[in-house]
């Protein structure tokens, strides 16, 4: 796809274990809706088949926490986060995003809408969804936090998807710092912009986050970006 995923914690956080003597496994993923106009044409680039195989390896991955952007809902795909974490057997919230500008259309006429969602094995207690500034943007990003009840105490798990616009990353990092500094957070997300752009730096300084990928894989690029979902063949890059 066209996206660079992002999971980022929270510095020196006690989130890093998740207690029965294991490191808390988070996974953000963004699941790819196909095109708004995919619940009436098209097959959402067969998103069947990719929520099938996203199904099967989140089992096998046992993550604790998921963040998944571009959860989508329509008349015949229903509810994907709904669908995903029911399959899952987890708990989950979603925020749909929209257009600023007669959003009845796309909703209204096509019956479609799609956001960031948390999914957690864990009891979610309370949560929150924080719609980004505009931006001079036509499309309302949000951000959904979901307060966890770990077993080692509340976790913030926040999942969010973001234009490359600095604006929109500055106001993802006002929303989070507005949350309670005493508990852990672990953000996960599409942000889709390298973390040496101004906006992903200032990000991760404001709020003490660390890159758990870059921390665990120290010079890797990363290939997160546009893999077709009808190759076979690795087709992402850095």
């Amino acid at each position: 796809m066209w996206w660079l995923a992002w999971v980022v914690v929270l510095a020196g956080a006690p989130a890093a274990a998740a207690g029965r003597g294991q490191p808390l496994r988070v996974v953000s993923f963004n699941l790819y809706h196909g095109g708004v106009t995919s619940v009436r044409w098209g097959d959402g680039d067969l998103l069947e088949r990719r929520l099938a195989m996203v199904t099967e390896q989140l089992r096998q991955i046992d993550p604790d926490v998921i963040g998944v952007q571009e959860a989508s809902a329509g008349r015949d795909r229903g509810d994907v986060a709904t669908r995903l974490a029911g399959a899952l057997g987890y708990g989950y919230v979603r925020a749909p995003a929209g257009w600023r500008w007669m959003p009845w259309l796309v909703h209204g006429a096509l019956g479609f809408d799609e956001g960031p969602a948390v999914l957690s094995r864990f009891p979610i207690v309370s949560s929150e969804a924080t719609a980004l500034a505009p931006c001079d943007l036509g499309y309302r990003r949000m951000v959904v936090c979901a307060r966890v009840a770990g077993p080692d105490g509340p976790l913030d798990a926040c999942s969010a998807h973001t234009s490359s616009s600095e604006c929109e990353h500055r106001s993802l990092t006002a929303a989070l710092r507005r949350r309670d500094r005493a508990v852990p957070l672990v953000l996960l997300g599409d942000l889709n912009a390298p973390p040496d752009r101004p906006g992903i730096r200032g990000l991760a300084r404001k709020l003490g986050l660390v890159d758990a990928f870059a921390a665990a894989n120290p010079g890797a690029p990363g290939f997160t970006v546009w893999q077709s979902p009808r190759e076979s063949r690795p087709t992402a890059t850095p």
